[in-house]
């Protein structure tokens, strides 16, 4: 029951991230990055370098917050990078994509 507590704190934390980051919205509005199950951004448009380079920035912030609450409550990072990242992808809103499990990039609807 905490460790799920923790995981909406987190996906909350991490919206907020999102709110003010405006690139980080231009950049899922414009279809160039989207959420992933893993709990990380990825880049959708392999051509735009400032995606890129958004991306990089923002998943090097969210494993530093992942690896925090995994210390604090005796979990792997990457078990705690993917409940974030499926809570992600299930709130993101229709418009923007995310990528399946299937690894397919999906818009939502």
């Amino acid at each position: 029951m905490m460790n799920w507590f923790k995981v909406v704190t987190l996906c909350s934390t991490l919206s907020i991230f999102s709110a003010f980051a405006l690139t980080v919205e231009e950049g899922k509005t414009h279809g160039l990055v989207g959420e992933t199950l893993s709990g990380y951004l990825a880049v959708i448009d392999q051509s735009s370098a400032d995606a890129k380079q958004l991306v990089e920035h923002i998943n090097t912030e969210r494993k530093n917050r992942y690896t925090e609450i995994a210390d604090k409550n005796g979990l792997k990072t990457n078990d705690v990078a993917r409940m974030a990242g499926q809570k992600l992808v299930e709130r993101a809103p229709a418009g923007e994509y995310v990528r399946g499990i299937n690894g397919q990039w999906m818009l939502k609807k």
